[in-house]
Protein backbone atom coordinates (compact mmCIF):
# COMPACT_ATOMS: atom_id res chain seq x y z
CA UNK A 1 0.00 0.00 0.00
CA UNK A 2 1.65 3.28 -1.03
CA UNK A 3 1.42 6.78 0.78
CA UNK A 4 -1.09 8.02 -1.75
CA UNK A 5 -4.01 5.15 -1.26
CA UNK A 6 -4.15 5.73 2.19
CA UNK A 7 -6.87 8.26 3.13
CA UNK A 8 -6.04 11.22 5.58
CA UNK A 9 -7.06 11.06 9.18
CA UNK A 10 -9.43 13.98 8.86
CA UNK A 11 -11.32 13.17 5.71
CA UNK A 12 -14.90 12.13 6.20
CA UNK A 13 -15.78 8.74 6.22
CA UNK A 14 -17.29 7.29 3.13
CA UNK A 15 -20.81 6.99 2.91
CA UNK A 16 -24.26 9.14 2.36
CA UNK A 17 -23.24 12.94 3.45
CA UNK A 18 -24.93 14.45 6.55
CA UNK A 19 -27.98 16.24 5.89
CA UNK A 20 -28.63 18.98 8.11
CA UNK A 21 -32.44 19.43 9.06
CA UNK A 22 -34.22 22.78 9.04
CA UNK A 23 -33.91 22.92 12.74
CA UNK A 24 -30.32 22.00 12.88
CA UNK A 25 -29.65 24.64 10.06
CA UNK A 26 -31.37 27.35 12.06
CA UNK A 27 -29.94 26.27 15.88
CA UNK A 28 -27.68 29.49 16.74
CA UNK A 29 -23.96 28.61 16.04
CA UNK A 30 -20.37 29.58 17.99
CA UNK A 31 -20.50 32.40 15.44
CA UNK A 32 -23.73 33.62 16.88
CA UNK A 33 -22.37 33.27 20.33
CA UNK A 34 -21.92 37.33 21.02
CA UNK A 35 -25.24 38.13 19.87
CA UNK A 36 -26.82 35.55 22.21
CA UNK A 37 -24.88 36.94 24.91
CA UNK A 38 -25.77 40.37 24.76
CA UNK A 39 -29.53 39.61 24.05
CA UNK A 40 -28.81 37.34 27.69
CA UNK A 41 -27.55 40.48 28.67
CA UNK A 42 -30.10 42.74 28.13
CA UNK A 43 -32.39 40.27 29.22
CA UNK A 44 -30.63 40.23 32.73
CA UNK A 45 -30.72 44.50 32.23
CA UNK A 46 -34.70 44.41 31.94
CA UNK A 47 -35.65 41.85 34.74
CA UNK A 48 -33.37 43.77 37.33
CA UNK A 49 -34.63 47.16 35.91
CA UNK A 50 -38.20 45.53 36.71
CA UNK A 51 -37.94 44.34 40.22
CA UNK A 52 -36.10 48.02 40.86
CA UNK A 53 -39.08 49.46 39.71
CA UNK A 54 -41.35 47.13 41.89
CA UNK A 55 -39.22 47.75 44.52
CA UNK A 56 -39.59 51.49 44.01
CA UNK A 57 -43.39 51.35 44.05
CA UNK A 58 -43.48 49.22 47.19
CA UNK A 59 -40.83 51.69 49.07
CA UNK A 60 -42.87 54.39 47.34
CA UNK A 61 -46.27 53.51 48.81
CA UNK A 62 -44.63 53.17 52.28
CA UNK A 63 -43.38 56.66 52.54
CA UNK A 64 -46.73 58.05 51.35
CA UNK A 65 -48.18 56.16 54.36
CA UNK A 66 -45.65 57.76 56.45
CA UNK A 67 -46.59 60.93 55.63
CA UNK A 68 -50.23 60.21 55.94
CA UNK A 69 -49.47 58.85 59.41
CA UNK A 70 -47.14 61.60 60.12
CA UNK A 71 -50.11 63.97 59.46
CA UNK A 72 -52.70 62.75 60.70
CA UNK A 73 -50.12 62.52 64.83
CA UNK A 74 -49.07 65.78 64.25
CA UNK A 75 -45.69 65.37 63.78
CA UNK A 76 -44.65 68.30 62.48
CA UNK A 77 -41.87 68.67 59.39
CA UNK A 78 -38.93 70.72 59.90
CA UNK A 79 -35.74 71.95 57.19
CA UNK A 80 -33.75 69.64 56.83
CA UNK A 81 -29.81 70.00 56.06
CA UNK A 82 -27.17 68.36 53.94
CA UNK A 83 -23.85 66.67 55.14
CA UNK A 84 -20.62 67.05 53.59
CA UNK A 85 -19.35 63.79 52.53
CA UNK A 86 -16.54 63.99 55.24
CA UNK A 87 -19.02 64.75 57.78
CA UNK A 88 -18.24 67.74 58.63
CA UNK A 89 -19.95 70.55 57.35
CA UNK A 90 -23.47 71.31 56.77
CA UNK A 91 -26.12 73.08 54.63
CA UNK A 92 -29.51 74.54 54.64
CA UNK A 93 -31.51 73.09 51.94
CA UNK A 94 -35.20 73.84 50.42
CA UNK A 95 -36.15 70.48 52.25
CA UNK A 96 -38.88 70.15 54.68
CA UNK A 97 -39.18 66.57 56.13
CA UNK A 98 -38.33 64.10 58.31
CA UNK A 99 -34.63 62.57 59.52
CA UNK A 100 -34.93 58.61 59.29
CA UNK A 101 -31.63 57.80 60.51
CA UNK A 102 -29.52 59.35 63.71
CA UNK A 103 -26.92 60.84 61.69
CA UNK A 104 -29.24 62.32 59.25
CA UNK A 105 -28.46 61.20 56.07
CA UNK A 106 -31.45 60.20 55.11
CA UNK A 107 -34.80 61.98 55.32
CA UNK A 108 -38.17 61.70 53.65
CA UNK A 109 -39.52 65.15 52.28
CA UNK A 110 -43.06 66.45 53.15
CA UNK A 111 -43.35 65.69 49.79
CA UNK A 112 -43.30 62.01 50.11
CA UNK A 113 -39.82 62.13 48.36
CA UNK A 114 -36.87 59.82 49.75
CA UNK A 115 -33.59 62.09 49.96
CA UNK A 116 -29.95 61.00 50.80
CA UNK A 117 -28.56 64.10 52.53
CA UNK A 118 -25.33 63.51 51.64
CA UNK A 119 -23.69 66.26 49.21
CA UNK A 120 -19.52 67.05 48.18
CA UNK A 121 -18.55 69.98 49.81
CA UNK A 122 -18.73 73.31 48.31
CA UNK A 123 -18.38 76.70 49.06
CA UNK A 124 -21.39 77.68 46.94
CA UNK A 125 -23.24 75.57 48.55
CA UNK A 126 -22.02 77.11 52.13
CA UNK A 127 -23.63 80.88 50.91
CA UNK A 128 -26.39 79.35 48.99
CA UNK A 129 -27.43 76.06 50.52
CA UNK A 130 -27.01 72.56 48.83
CA UNK A 131 -29.25 71.55 46.18
CA UNK A 132 -30.93 67.89 47.00
CA UNK A 133 -32.86 65.74 44.52
CA UNK A 134 -35.40 63.10 45.24
CA UNK A 135 -33.50 59.24 45.06
CA UNK A 136 -35.37 56.17 44.15
CA UNK A 137 -36.47 54.45 47.57
CA UNK A 138 -35.09 51.00 48.21
CA UNK A 139 -36.97 48.78 50.92
CA UNK A 140 -33.41 47.99 52.32
CA UNK A 141 -31.71 51.34 53.31
CA UNK A 142 -27.65 50.94 53.27
CA UNK A 143 -27.87 47.82 50.80
CA UNK A 144 -25.06 47.52 48.67
CA UNK A 145 -22.87 50.12 51.22
CA UNK A 146 -20.19 47.80 52.28
CA UNK A 147 -20.54 49.20 55.87
CA UNK A 148 -23.03 46.73 56.88
CA UNK A 149 -25.33 49.29 58.19
CA UNK A 150 -28.33 47.99 56.62
CA UNK A 151 -31.90 48.37 57.66
CA UNK A 152 -35.34 47.65 56.66
CA UNK A 153 -37.36 51.37 55.17
CA UNK A 154 -40.58 49.85 57.12
CA UNK A 155 -38.21 49.46 60.47
CA UNK A 156 -36.63 53.04 60.23
CA UNK A 157 -40.00 54.86 59.51
CA UNK A 158 -41.95 52.87 62.40
CA UNK A 159 -39.08 53.92 64.56
CA UNK A 160 -39.16 57.60 63.34
CA UNK A 161 -43.06 57.33 64.13
CA UNK A 162 -42.95 55.84 67.40
CA UNK A 163 -39.87 58.64 68.61
CA UNK A 164 -42.71 61.37 67.69
CA UNK A 165 -40.85 65.00 68.12
CA UNK A 166 -37.89 63.50 70.09
CA UNK A 167 -36.11 62.34 67.32
CA UNK A 168 -31.95 63.43 67.43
Amino acid sequence: MDADDRAPSHAVPPGPSPVLSEADAAAPGPRDWPAQRRQAVAGHAAALAADRAAEAAKAGALLADFVRQAARTGLAPHPLRAISFDGHSTFRTTLQGWYLKSNRSVAVGSDGGYYILTVPSSLRARFTGASVAPSTPRLVVGAGGGDGETVSLAQLLERRLTAGALWP
